[in-house]
C-alpha cells in the first residue's frame, strides 16, 4: 500500500513560483523598513505560552481557540507564535532593551493560529511587521501607517486598498466606553449570538468584530466609541489625522474599528481590500502603549503594524521578474567536466548560471529557452579545442565566438547583470 502523503490542514508548500512571490514582498517590506531607520530583528518561533496569555489575554479568541500549545518533554508548557508583537514585547524585557529607547524593529516568519483555513487564511502564515517601541506621540503613529503605506504603494496596490482609521483613546476613554457597550448590548442579549454572549462579560469589544447578520444589525446602532473619548484623546486623534492630511495619504474614518485587547489605545488602523472577499484587511495595528509593562518591564509606549504575506501576494497580478541565468551547454557528454569547471568560474564572477547535464544540442537548448535564459555559452569539441565558447544570444537568435579568457568581459557587455 503506497502512503499519501499530504501537507497539514491548514499549511501548504511553497513551491518556487509561491516564494519568488514571497521574497518578494519580504523584500520590499525590508528595503522600505530600512529606510524608515526599522532594524530587523527575530524572535523564537516557539515562546512560554504565558508570553501571549500575558500579552492576548486569557479571554482573547487567540488564547482560547486558535494557539498551538503543548507540553514539552521537560514539562515546559509552550506555544508556537499567533503573532509577533508580543514575542518583541518580550524581547525587549529580557534583553535589557528599555534603556535604549526608543527602538524601531522590523520583523518576519512564521507564525501559527488553529483556525478555519480560507481564502489568504493558512494555520502557518507568514506575516511581515514593524514594532516602534518607546514614544508616546501621534508623530510615531503617523510614521508607521504612513511605512504601510508606502509597502502598499510599492507593490502596486494603492488602488485596491483603503485605509480605515479610528481612535479608542486612553484608559478612561476605553473605560467609559466600555460601561456604555454593555449597557447597550444587555438590552438586545437575546438576540445576541451565543458567542457575543460570552464575550459581553470578558470583552465586550470584541462584540464589535463579530460577523454573524443578527449581531451585525445590533452593533450598527450601537453608540459610537468617539463620543466617549477624553479631551486628550481627540487631541492626539486630531494630530495623527493632520500628520496623515499633510502626507497627502487619504483615509476613512470607522468607528466600528477595534482592537478588543486592553493595552491598545488611541489610534487603530486597517488597510483593506475588496480584492479578497470577506477577509479584506491586508495590514493592520495600532499602538499599545501598555504592553510591555504587562509583559513585566517598564511602561513603554508602543505602535506598529503587521501584514499578511500570503494576502499581499495573493493580490499581486504578475510575477517580479527574476534575474535571468546564462546556461551553459556542452555539445556531448566529453566536455561536461569542463563546462563544469567554466560555470563554477562565472558563479563565483557573480553570474547566475544553469547548466544542463545530458540531453542533446536540441535538448539543452530547449531547456535553456524553458528556464528562460538570456544567453547560451556552447562548447563543443572545436570550442574545446580553442579554448572558446559559442554565446548565442536566445533572444535575436544571434550568436559570436569568443575565448574563454574574454568571457565574461563579453557577458558584461552584452548587459548580462552579475549579482
Amino acid at each position: 500500500m503506497v502512503l499519501k502523503v499530504k501537507p497539514i490542514r491548514g499549511t501548504h508548500d511553497l513551491l518556487p513560483q509561491d516564494m519568488r512571490l514571497h521574497r518578494h514582498v519580504e523584500n520590499i517590506a525590508l528595503t522600505l523598513s530600512q529606510r524608515f531607520g526599522f532594524l530587523e530583528i527575530a524572535t523564537p518561533i516557539i515562546e512560554a505560552t504565558e508570553v501571549f496569555q500575558r500579552s492576548l489575554g486569557n479571554t482573547s479568541d487567540i488564547v482560547t481557540k486558535e494557539m498551538y500549545t503543548f507540553e514539552t518533554k521537560g514539562g515546559e508548557v509552550v506555544t508556537l507564535r499567533p503573532e509577533g508583537t508580543a514575542g518583541i514585547a518580550r524581547a525587549l524585557v529580557s534583553n535589557g532593551l528599555a534603556q535604549h529607547v526608543p527602538l524601531k524593529f522590523f520583523y518576519r516568519g512564521p507564525m501559527f493560529r488553529h483556525e478555519r483555513p480560507q481564502k489568504g487564511r493558512h494555520r502557518q502564515f507568514q506575516q511581515v511587521g514593524i514594532e516602534l517601541l518607546g514614544i508616546d506621540l501621534p508623530a510615531a503613529d503617523v510614521e508607521v501607517i504612513a511605512l504601510g503605506h508606502e509597502l502598499l504603494s510599492a507593490l502596486g496596490l494603492k488602488p485596491i486598498v483603503k485605509l480605515e482609521l479610528n481612535s479608542l483613546g486612553d484608559a478612561e476613554s476605553r473605560q467609559n466606553y466600555r460601561d456604555v457597550l454593555v449597557d447597550y448590548f444587555l438590552k438586545h442579549v437575546s438576540d445576541l449570538s451565543e458567542e457575543s454572549r460570552n464575550r459581553l462579560d470578558r470583552n465586550p469589544l470584541r462584540i464589535l468584530d463579530s460577523k454573524d447578520p443578527n449581531d451585525r444589525e445590533i452593533i450598527s446602532k450601537a453608540p459610537a466609541y468617539s463620543d466617549y473619548l477624553t479631551e486628550e484623546s481627540i487631541k492626539f486623534f486630531e494630530i495623527v489625522k493632520q500628520g496623515l492630511n499633510n502626507l497627502e495619504i487619504d483615509f476613512e474614518l470607522n468607528p466600528r474599528l477595534v482592537r478588543g485587547l486592553d493595552y491598545y489605545c488611541h489610534t487603530a488602523f486597517e488597510f483593506t481590500t475588496e480584492a479578497l472577499g470577506a477577509q479584506g484587511t491586508v495590514l493592520a495595528g495600532g499602538r499599545y502603549d501598555g504592553l510591555v509593562a504587562q509583559m513585566g518591564g517598564p511602561q513603554i509606549a508602543g505602535v506598529g503594524w503587521a501584514a499578511g504575506v500570503e494576502r499581499l501576494s495573493m493580490l499581486l497580478t504578475e510575477l517580479p521578474e527574476s534575474q535571468r541565468p546564462i546556461a551553459l551547454i556542452p555539445v556531448s557528454d566529453e566536455f561536461v567536466m569542463l563546462v563544469a569547471k567554466l560555470a563554477h568560474e562565472l558563479r563565483l564572477a557573480g553570474y547566475f548560471v544553469e547548466m544542463d547535464y545530458k540531453g542533446s544540442l536540441k535538448k539543452r537548448l530547449k531547456h535553456a529557452n524553458k528556464i528562460n535564459a538570456s544567453f547560451a555559452v556552447i562548447i563543443g569539441e572545436d570550442e574545446a579545442r580553442d579554448q572558446a565558447a559559442i554565446i548565442r544570444d536566445l533572444d535575436t537568435g544571434q550568436q559570436f565566438r569568443v575565448s574563454f579568457s574574454d568571457l565574461t568581459e563579453n557577458l558584461q557587455s552584452k548587459g548580462v547583470i552579475i549579482s
